[in-house]
């Protein structure tokens, strides 16, 4: 294998399994930690549309897309939907607060959209499933 290809699909992995991790956690905050019912009064106070609805699916989004990047199953799909989730999240729970993290602004979540875009349009490498499912089909 090309060296640098192989650098590649690594660097890949390891973007693909942090920003996995940060998703998974986020997930699991809203589900387990914070509890579906503090998400959903944190989304109605934000402004959120049909905040309950809203706090479900960001918080199953998360924790399912986190899980789906780590393994690397439909990886342009499951980016396409979190950069969906974080434009929502910058819209309703950032945007207000300005650019920086440290004052609650949109630099996290625009960072995340960043690296999903990235790993959505690379080629996944073989430490993925979507690696060994395009195999099969190129057979």
């Amino acid at each position: 294998m090309n060296p640098l290809k192989h650098a590649q699909g690594l660097s890949t992995t390891v973007a693909r399994i942090i920003l996995g991790i940060i998703f998974l956690a986020h997930g699991c905050q809203k589900l387990f930690v914070n509890g579906m019912d503090a998400t959903s009064a944190g989304f109605e106070m934000m402004g959120a549309p049909a905040p309950t609805l809203s706090a479900w699916v960001a918080a199953i989004l998360e924790f399912a897309g986190g899980i789906a990047l780590i393994a690397g199953i439909a990886v342009p799909l499951v980016a396409l939907l979190l950069i969906f989730d974080m434009i929502g999240a910058i819209f309703i729970a950032h945007i207000d607060a300005g650019f920086w993290a440290s004052d609650g602004g949109y630099e996290l979540p625009l960072a995340l959209i960043a690296g999903l875009i990235a790993i959505a349009i690379a080629d996944q490498g073989v430490a993925s499933v979507d690696s060994h499912v395009a195999k099969r089909f190129k057979k």
